[in-house]
């Protein structure tokens, strides 16, 4: 039987709690978030080695622990490619997209798409797929994924769990912009692979190694006889006996054409499209790289988050399948009864694996600790999709369909917003639960897959190809979108049955893979917005010039034009930041706009307690002037943004073949 958390263990939690509440308002103390890039984009005053800490703790929440963990003990070492696959799609997003980003100058992906192409119907489209995808796998799964390890580690009901850790995120959340997010991200993903380091290393002693986890896992199935014996009231159904004993290729990542779990072709052609969504298209992690100094900063956070990905596998993936060698009996449950009697799913309850291993093999105090990392990153993780999915439905949608609104007003549309979103993550929770056989992340890739492959096609070649205009943009999006959202009514209709029922799917349902089909999602909205690009006008040349991998290019060939011909003639150079009349654009402002709590703060007398809420919220006592950059000195700063000395960049280059190569050497080690 599992431990269970003793004092020592919750005196723990509290005293990590209180850390990480000091480190956030020290943070808040020092930040500037007053303004939009103070706020937002901390300023760009980050360095790579908090950025690319910030990046791993934002991926690496609650919900992995618990889904990568459960599916590594249901189905083997499969469900590492997608940790794999983040290696080299970091390195995209620092290479590529990142550099287009910063010179656009946007802080925000919908901002880009409205920079890029003009109009608001792709914005528009980007932020309500954003709020669907915040609420039906993200905000959903963190809640469920919380509340397992808090039933499994106290007891408690799982829907009582789900209200604590709402209510703990509204007590326990700091608002201290973007700076205070990552010091603390910074310290968490110090603590969290930590832990997850002890607790691999005393599973793995317990099992005799790696070569013991190879052999044990695939002899770790339920003793049938002993469950029935115990538990005289069970059925047992031959038609599950398939799914209590690993399957062969267990123990390979990527797998067969028709494999159930990981089939190879739909991996490369379907999957590594949709997660260029997440990788370079999503909010969460593009915000964190723009914070850098520079571009040489984020490209160092990419390398490190990169070699911090290799980790889960290790640290979250195989102490599943240890759990599955330890707890055979109940992580392989031989019926949707016994699945019922054990952790409450019909579906199965592989996803109970990783907070079994940890309340069982981790000493009094180390239980507390990796308790309270898990919770504390899935507070941060809360918190950001409460005021990401506010802040796009308010500023995105509501702003635009109100004209003349308030500060006030959208300050109450937002919170109400927030409301609603937990009130349909809350419901949706039980889908969750009944998806993928009770495989937590299967459940959020395949949502994923179905809606996120058009986005990767619309960004794809929004920075790389330069003849892509908003029409085909458009089309090629609602095409994917329309395919994509059939096939997850579908899904939802025909949901997989339990395994002591015969399986009446229809063929395209059953038989067909959801990474097959993200990849006809996927090269569909891309043939579409290609096709209907070409039919169409191009777009003009200002809306390419900043918004592309082409214009960076121009950019570069421009300035070395510039440096050539200042060499030849230093007298003819113009004195920096030399403006001519009306050449001038305004960067931040707005007078109750900012600060670092949605919406403004004016009209409010002043006090003792007033000036501490405005403190803590970073509004300044008086209204901030607007702020106004000549083109020359927004030129010159995103030069200084975008400059890589000689020999950082040949550091930052080996960086990124040794990383790629590391990545693609593990996929084939553990695939052949």
């Amino acid at each position: 039987m599992a431990a269970t958390m003793e004092a020592a263990d919750i005196a723990v939690v509290a005293v990590y709690f209180v850390v990480v509440l000091l480190i956030g308002f020290l943070a808040m103390r020092k930040a500037n978030r007053s303004t939009v890039s103070g706020y937002f984009l901390a300023g760009r005053s980050m360095n790579w080695a908090a950025i690319g800490a910030s990046l791993f703790v934002s991926n690496i929440g609650s919900e992995h622990f618990i889904g990568l963990a459960g599916s590594g003990a249901s189905s083997g070492l499969g469900v590492a490619a997608w940790e794999l696959n983040a290696v080299l799609l970091l390195q995209l997003l620092g290479w590529v997209f990142i550099p287009v980003y910063i010179h656009s100058g946007v802080y925000t992906m919908p901002e880009y798409l409205a920079k890029r192409y003009g109009g608001r119907r792709l914005k528009v489209y980007f932020a309500a797929l954003s709020l669907v995808m915040y609420i039906f796998t993200k905000l959903s799964v963190d809640l469920y994924a919380g509340a397992l390890f808090i039933q499994e580690s106290l007891g408690w009901n799982l829907y009582l769990s789900i209200i604590l850790l709402i209510t703990m995120t509204a007590l326990l959340t700091v608002t201290g912009g973007l700076v205070a997010v990552i010091y603390t991200d910074t310290v968490q993903a110090i603590l969290m692979i930590t832990g997850a380091l002890c607790l691999t290393g005393i599973s793995l002693y317990k099992v005799g190694g790696l070569e013991g986890v190879w052999t044990k896992y695939m002899q770790a199935s339920p003793n049938i006889s002993a469950i029935l014996l115990s538990s005289p009231n069970l059925t047992y159904s031959e038609s599950c006996h398939q799914h209590l004993y690993p399957k062969p290729d267990s123990l390979k990542i990527l797998r067969g054409p028709r494999n159930p779990d990981l089939p190879w072709p739909g991996f490369l052609l379907g999957q590594t499209p949709a997660s260029i969504w997440y990788w370079c298209a999503d909010q969460v992690i593009v915000q964190r790289v723009l914070a850098a100094k520079n571009i040489a900063h984020a490209k160092g956070s990419t390398i490190m988050a990169g070699f911090l990905k290799i980790l889960p596998m290790f640290v979250i993936v195989i102490p599943g399948m240890i759990s599955r060698i330890l707890f055979a009996n109940e992580l392989a449950c031989i019926s949707p009864e016994h699945c019922m009697e054990v952790c409450g799913s019909a579906a199965g309850c592989s996803n109970v694996a990783y907070p079994r291993l940890v309340m069982s093999v981790m000493p009094v105090g180390l239980r507390g600790l990796m308790m309270a990392v898990m919770i504390a990153a899935l507070m941060s993780d809360l918190d950001s999709i409460f005021n990401s999915a506010s802040t796009i439905f308010t500023l995105d949608i509501y702003k635009m369909l109100r004209k003349q609104v308030s500060s006030r007003e959208l300050l109450i549309v937002g919170r109400l917003f927030v409301l609603f979103t937990v009130v349909v993550s809350i419901a949706w929770v039980p889908v969750i639960i009944e998806m993928q056989g009770g495989q937590m992340f299967y459940y959020i890739q395949e949502v994923i897959d179905y809606l996120t492959p058009p986005i990767a096609a619309l960004f794809l070649l929004s920075v790389l190809w330069h003849r892509c205009n908003e029409t085909g943009a458009f089309w090629g999006g609602v095409a994917g979108f329309v395919l994509g959202s059939v096939r997850l009514i579908l899904a939802l209709v025909y949901r997989e049955p339990r395994c002591d029922q015969p399986d009446e799917r229809p063929s395209f349902i059953k038989d067909f893979h959801f990474m097959y089909v993200a990849a006809i999602l996927f090269w569909v909205s891309a043939l579409v917005t290609v096709v209907v690009s070409l039919c169409t006008p191009p777009p003009s040349k200002e809306q390419i010039a900043t918004t592309t991998l082409w214009g960076l290019r121009q950019r570069r060939k421009r300035r070395q034009q510039e440096k050539e011909k200042a060499a030849e003639d230093m007298n003819a150079m113009k004195p920096l930041g030399l403006v001519e009349k009306g050449e001038e654009m305004v960067v931040s402002g707005g007078e109750e706009e900012e600060g670092g709590c949605f919406g403004g703060g004016g009209g409010v007398e002043s006090g003792r307690c007033v000036k501490a809420l405005e403190w803590f919220c970073g509004f300044k006592e008086k209204p901030s002037k607007v702020q106004v950059m000549t083109v020359q000195e927004h030129e010159r700063m995103v030069d200084e943004l975008l400059h890589e000395p000689p020999r950082t960049r040949m550091i930052l280059n080996i960086g990124l073949f040794v990383i790629c190569s590391l990545g693609v050497f593990i996929f084939i080690y553990f695939s052949v």
